[in-house]
């Protein structure tokens, strides 16, 4: 009999099952509405499709560097010169097969098991998966309104001195998911100084970047270079199917990654990496898909309270409003799975992001249509009434 590891026995990232089952109900003909993932509603931007299509069509698709071309490089750095100020050398960054390919090689190669890594409770669960099936020791620290929802070295400091060991890494996401919380540079800077002083290792999430509605975006290659920053082309830039993501690395640490990565990946897909780099030049349109967001975003401020629903974080970035469901249930996943099978909402149950909290909580995704955002309060405010 085959026997499974210890390691495989992490939490399902219930995000994909209810999608999973979304997609289930769909094809069976029901009228589902999916908020459960973030998967935008747009397709990748014309210039990237397109410079897909002649690559297709003339190009020889093949192996390229682990980390990436150098044209794609060159254009990632060029993107953080015209953005945000930042001189870059290109061979700083490794390109990665999704920004999930770029969170395994950092905890691979910062890590080793049984170190001890921070991350934001309510937060993304698949770090907390990733993290413990590499044997890793997850310390949640809750980012609630006392710390404006984001990690500060007071409340680093008091998991260390709770769990009795130094802390090994931080990971901190901004925008971030499920909560909105958008982290400005002097919270940034505080933490930098913190993790140097302390001699952690500083993972920065900047994902969602590109979607900040309110509040300073800026990204931790700001206000230090003794970072790791883990960014995609996924959100922003609407591709989620591509798989193509990127991270920013200090120069020391580049060769460790590569070494991983050529094992791991052998490389990322070379036609995305092409479609990615004329992607980083079509901000006009991906602006346009952001104004659809921000008018998404301002229907569900409105409506989910007015149907019963609190806000239950800031909504200043990504595409999520996370919000309190304990009027109706105190089981989010039961609620999630009666919102479904009754209404044909899919959402995603709070218990993914915070298995402390999240049974009275839930994240709706607005990355959506109009039309479908608009006839999904409708229903969530037929059902609950």
């Amino acid at each position: 009999m085959t026997q499974m590891s210890k390691r495989s026995a992490v939490e399902p990232f219930h995000a994909m099952d209810v999608l999973a089952e979304a997609t289930r109900r769909r094809d069976a003909g029901h009228p589902v509405i999916s908020m459960a993932v973030g998967q935008p509603v747009h397709p990748a931007p014309k210039a990237a499709l397109e410079a897909a299509r002649c690559a297709l069509e003339h190009g020889r698709l093949g192996y390229t560097d682990a980390l990436g071309t150098l044209s794609l490089k060159t254009a990632i750095a060029r993107h953080y010169h015209s953005r945000h100020g930042i001189t870059l050398d290109p061979q700083r960054i490794a390109v990665t097969t999704g920004s999930s390919a770029g969170f395994n090689l950092a905890f691979l190669a910062l890590f080793d098991p049984g170190d001890c890594v921070a991350i934001a409770r309510p937060g993304y669960p698949a770090y907390r998966n990733i993290l413990q099936a590499l044997g890793l020791t997850v310390v949640e620290v809750e980012a609630g309104r006392e710390t404006g929802f984001t990690l500060t070295p007071e409340s680093l400091a008091r998991a260390a001195e709770r769990i009795g060991k130094p802390l090994k890494g931080v990971l901190l996401a901004s925008p971030a998911n499920p909560t909105g919380t958008v982290t400005g540079r002097a919270r940034l800077k505080a933490l930098a100084d913190y993790c140097r002083a302390e001699r952690i290792t500083f993972i920065s999430d900047e994902i969602y970047h590109g979607l900040t509605f309110v509040g300073e975006e800026a990204t931790a290659l700001e206000v230090t270079d003794d970072v790791v920053v883990i960014n995609s082309f996924s959100k922003y830039y609407c591709m989620t199917g591509w798989r193509i993501g990127w991270m920013v690395l200090p120069e020391v640490q580049v060769r460790s990654f590569e070494r991983l990565a050529q094992s791991l990946y052998i490389s990322p897909p070379e036609l995305s990496q092409i479609a990615a780099e004329a992607a980083l030049d079509a901000h006009e349109e991906l602006d346009g898909y952001k104004a659809a967001y921000a008018a998404n975003r301002e229907l569900l401020m409105k409506r989910l309270p007015q149907i019963g629903l609190a806000i239950a974080s800031p909504m200043d970035g990504a595409f999520y409003a996370y919000v309190d469901v304990s009027r109706f249930a105190n089981d989010s996943m039961a609620f999630a799975r009666r919102m479904l099978a009754e209404i044909n909402v899919a959402a995603t149950p709070g218990f993914d992001f915070d298995p402390v909290e999240g049974h009275r909580t839930m994240r709706f995704s607005y990355a959506g249509s109009a039309a479908e955002m608009s006839e999904a309060m409708d229903r969530v405010a037929s059902w609950l009434a």
